[in-house]
């Protein structure tokens, strides 16, 4: 009998292979992305010290789009965490897409950061 995974559990997997690879540090931390149906989140975290450092997700009051699901919300999501991170004092991080294709929204908002200043 062959066992069917669905597309979350073979991106959880891929995930975890990534996080394998690398980690974030003091220095240059990760800056990590997730996404939903509805919403994008996405936080800088030091993995050494085990703290997020910066957040910033298409809920906050600084998120000004009423359309939270398509690619110019990405875009504009990159823009306010490269702000944040920029205000906290970091200009270098490790790029985690979490297992997601870097395609759409995932590009849109790496693309977006690197313009606003980030170091990838």
């Amino acid at each position: 009998m062959v066992s069917k995974k669905c597309r979350a559990d073979v991106r959880r997997k891929k995930h975890d292979r990534i996080r394998n690879r690398f980690s974030g540090t003091a220095e240059r931390p990760r800056l990590a992305v997730f996404r939903s149906n509805k919403h994008m989140y996405c936080q800088i975290i030091d993995d050494v010290e085990g703290k997020t450092l910066v957040a910033a997700s298409t809920l906050d009051k600084d998120f000004s789009l009423d359309k939270t699901d398509d690619v110019a919300a990405a875009a504009a999501l990159g823009e306010l965490i490269a702000k944040k991170a920029m205000d906290a004092g970091i200009k270098e991080v490790v790029f985690d897409r979490s297992g997601f294709i870097y395609a759409g929204k995932i590009q849109a908002l790496a693309e977006a950061a690197r313009e606003a200043g980030l170091v990838f």
